[in-house]
């Protein structure tokens, strides 16, 4: 399981980590899949949508007889989105000869994704922030939130903590970040940037660039861009009470370990950004069935899969005298990936 991504910058390296890192979210968050990915070294900004149609028909053609429903299922990542899905789904049915809707995730509804993929992953950032600040003692609605980004998952993720009552004080794009100690009016700047709008010209009360805000003094600091954006310098500046890594990979290796120095707890990308593989696999589960469910089971599911896995995690960093929450997260997904393999055997 794992998602395509289209991107200058793709590499055979890459792909490979990025696979290894969904063997261990999927162990973690005990889901019946290994991890995959897969990708194409393009800049879809150049291209219009009947080329990247054509692109992605073509590369599923090469990738078909290795993906499957019960082989390896595609789903989105960066660049690429429920309609890049359809057309995956859609020309490799073409090679079956009857409708496989199965073979991927994060498709539209009307040709059998599921309700609540496209904020899933938004969601399960929220409700592991909300589980985070309760381990805490922390109270959301009287919580300050930074969140690096302002895509798909950092949009979502600040919408459902506002509404829950958070202080939403920064986000940001690649333009930059706009901040209000007072909090933002989330709506207003949602809808800003679905109307093709970005942050620095959005009218707010500071803006500040990205550096700046992941070292606001906050409760919560939330990075849901890109991947090194913590760094050493960044670590030790960093005044969040804690982080949530909605990004895949934000924090880089010694800053990480300059963090736990600080004692400023990281719950691990595996488990924060979890939401979305999770409902995918509810997608694929429906599309077996051939069965849909209404929303409301969709994220009842999602919560208590997340709430369960961080109370795991919370009991392996506690029990077991662990020194961070990310070293728990990954003991947890090792151990059960090595128990399925003595489990399992060699053969021949």
């Amino acid at each position: 399981k794992g998602g395509i991504r289209y991107h200058p910058t793709v590499s055979e390296e890459e792909v490979s980590a990025l696979a290894g890192w969904m063997t261990w979210k999927t162990a973690l968050v005990d889901l019946p899949f290994g991890g995959a990915k897969g990708g194409i070294v393009c800049e879809p900004k150049e291209l219009s949508r009947n080329e990247i149609e054509r692109l992605t028909r073509r590369y599923t053609e090469g990738i078909r007889r290795i993906i499957g429903p019960d082989t390896d299922i595609p789903a989105p990542d960066v660049n690429t989105n429920p309609r890049t899905m359809a057309w995956i789904m859609d020309t490799y049915s073409v090679y079956q000869g009857y409708a496989v809707p199965e073979v991927v995730t994060g498709k539209p509804p009307e040709v059998g994704g599921t309700a609540g993929r496209v904020e899933a992953t938004g969601r399960g950032v929220t409700i592991v922030t909300e589980e985070t600040f309760e381990y805490l003692g922390t109270d959301v609605a009287d919580a300050d939130v930074a969140i690096q980004g302002f895509g798909n998952v950092g949009s979502v993720t600040a919408q459902l903590l506002h509404e829950r009552g958070a202080n939403v004080v920064a986000v940001s794009d690649v333009t930059g970040a706009i901040y209000d100690p007072d909090g933002l009016d989330v709506e207003s700047v949602g809808a800003h940037v679905a109307d093709d709008g970005r942050l620095e010209d959005y009218d707010a009360r500071e803006h500040v660039s990205n550096d700046d805000l992941l070292t606001l003094n906050v409760d919560a600091l939330i990075p849901a861009a890109i991947e090194d954006v913590i760094t050493v310098d960044v670590a030790e500046r960093v005044q969040a009470d804690v982080i949530v890594e909605a990004a895949n990979g934000p924090t880089t290796f010694d800053a990480a370990r300059v963090l736990r120095d600080r004692d400023v707890p990281v719950v691990p990308d595996i488990l924060a950004n979890a939401g979305g593989v999770i409902v995918s696999y509810l997608e694929w589960v429906q599309n077996s069935q051939q069965y849909s469910w209404e929303l409301e089971e969709v994220n009842r599911d999602l919560e208590e899969r997340l709430t369960r896995a961080f109370d795991e995690m919370l009991a392996a960093y506690e029990q077991k005298s662990i020194p961070d929450l990310r070293t728990a997260a990954y003991t947890i997904a090792l151990e059960r990936t090595a128990d399925a393999h003595e489990y399992r055997g060699m053969f021949p």
